[in-house]
């Protein structure tokens, strides 16, 4: 079995594996119950938040959909500064929502300087920001700009999309005043794809209330209707959610600080690598992800000559990512990822460049 330093999906533990062969259970009984409970429980200790957390069967771009049907009618500013917040906002103007952007140059972050300036300009009902944006390797100052937009526009919501960042880098959802916070499960979280969670506060509930036409899939009003129940109107990924079980006791025996110390010490190690290799991140050093290293590939490497070598030493990473394919590449160290699995693939990665 390879090692896969893709990000996402990433690799599953031979234990939440075992977890996930369990026999099947009605959703609709005690056990059931008892069981979305305890996970919709430890993933509030993830997201650090006391609001409700949501667990339905999507990815994570259906959870950017949810946030578009049901907190915006109208006016809604996303940030763009890569590809999958370029996706949020093909969402939003697929739903028929009158969508600004705040375009910075791919592998740049956002300053809380611009925002003030597009806040200050126009009234939004929301906004929407990709903490972590998948295709650039960078990290968007995500405590910053929720403090910006509570300064300059305390009624304007908070959308977060956490997807490539929840579970291996610390977001104080409520400390921050993040009103619908996203993610998938086959990042950080180290689970097979197929279930989204969101963390969503008690405005952005009272917000849905007057938007129309939510759809009813991502319907917020209704997912609260079962939540309350510890229920789901839909039927659930039983299989995942065994997993995510056993993921969560996993994640709380490791501790949520040393997993967010691992993480960030993994990025650090694959950065200065490929820094002393003359392979800078396309991200500046301040805003470099904790969880997937976006390389220049300055040495114009094949990358997929790379990875068929490093498929004969169980390895593999990512290409870039649209416009950044071949130009960039990307190093993942997320999910159960340790240390010495980095230094394996670097040692690969050195041998390489020997022969290559």
């Amino acid at each position: 079995m390879s090692h896969m330093f893709i990000p996402g999906p990433v690799d599953v533990s031979e234990e939440v594996m075992q977890a996930m062969t369990q026999p099947m259970i009605p959703h609709r009984s005690k056990e059931f119950d008892e069981l979305f409970r305890r996970t919709a429980e430890g993933m509030q200790k993830v997201f650090l938040t006391q609001n409700r957390v949501f667990q339905p069967p999507a990815s994570g771009s259906g959870m950017q959909e949810a946030a578009m049907r049901n907190l915006v009618a109208q006016d809604v500013l996303v940030l763009v500064n890569g590809a999958f917040a370029d996706r949020w906002y093909k969402v939003g103007v697929a739903n028929g929502k009158a969508v600004d952007r705040l375009d910075v140059p791919w592998g740049e972050a956002h300053t809380p300087e611009m925002l003030h300036d597009a806040l200050k300009a126009k009234h939004y009902e929301a906004v929407a920001i990709v903490h972590n944006e998948t295709s650039t390797g960078v990290e968007n100052p995500i405590k910053e700009l929720a403090a910006v937009v509570h300064e300059a526009s305390p009624d304007t919501l908070i959308m977060v999309d956490a997807v490539s960042s929840l579970g291996g880098v610390k977001i104080e959802t409520d400390a921050w005043g993040l009103d619908f916070v996203l993610t998938s499960s086959q990042k950080c979280l180290a689970l097979p794809p197929g279930m989204s969670f969101a963390a969503v506060s008690d405005r952005a509930m009272a917000k849905a209330e007057t938007v129309p036409n939510r759809g009813w899939y991502f319907d917020l009003l209704l997912l609260e209707k079962h939540r309350i129940k510890d229920s789901t109107p839909m039927t659930p990924t039983m299989q995942i959610i065994y997993g995510l079980d056993k993921q969560l006791e996993r994640i709380f025996a490791e501790g949520l600080e040393n997993r967010w110390a691992r993480h960030s010490a993994m990025a650090q190690r694959v950065q200065s690598w490929m820094l002393a290799h003359d392979m800078p991140t396309l991200a500046k050093p301040e805003f470099c992800s904790k969880t997937v290293c976006t390389i220049q590939n300055t040495r114009e490497i094949d990358i997929a000559a790379l990875n068929k070598f490093l498929l004969t030493k169980g390895m593999r990473i990512a290409n870039g990512y649209g416009d950044l394919k071949n130009k960039t590449f990307r190093i993942a160290t997320m999910g159960d990822t340790t240390m010495d699995d980095v230094n394996q693939l670097l040692d690969a990665f050195e041998e390489y460049l020997k022969i290559a």
